[in-house]
């Protein structure tokens, strides 16, 4: 199983590759999609987790079937490649968390409704749009696809460890 890094691990910091359209379907990428989500399964508060998070440098966030459970079958949702390219005008302070930050939790400004394209994977554009917690998952890990933590811009941070 794969390890969650942590922070501190320089690849938390680094801007992502995006992930070659033709590639998406290939075993090596299906592994590291496998491997996010086996990560994410394993870890019962995780809601979503982006590839920087197994070590691995590119485009692709994957969100938990727990965040869908209003659906008939939840499944985990894989984003490659994505871009916001919506977000609400209106924002509220939310509670934030990340499994590379464990323990630290804080205040972050967030839009409460974003919109994104990316690719499933099975190299499938698709858009989606989400508001309150699926909205903020976007924001999140989208950030972590730029080299962006949450306590980047998070107030009132307490460490519950």
């Amino acid at each position: 199983m794969k390890e969650i890094v942590q922070v501190g691990h320089n690849v938390l910091r680094e801007e992502v590759r995006p992930v070659p359209l033709k590639d998406i379907t290939t075993p090596k990428i299906q592994r590291i999609i496998q491997d996010m989500k086996e990560a994410l399964a394993n870890e019962d508060d995780g809601v979503a987790i982006a590839a920087p998070q197994i070590g691995v440098s590119l485009s692709i966030f994957v969100v938990s079937h727990k965040v869908f459970e209003h659906q008939t079958d939840p499944q985990d949702e894989v984003f490659i490649n994505p871009t916001i390219t919506k977000l609400s005008r209106k924002k509220s302070e939310l509670e934030e968390g990340c499994l590379s930050v464990r323990g630290v939790f804080g205040k972050i400004k967030r839009a409460d409704k974003a919109t994104v394209i990316a690719y499933n994977e099975q190299g499938e554009k698709k858009t989606v749009g989400g508001s309150g917690l699926l909205a903020q998952i976007f924001q999140h890990e989208t950030d972590h696809l730029k080299g962006a933590l949450f306590i980047d811009n998070a107030t009132e941070l307490i460490n519950v460890d």
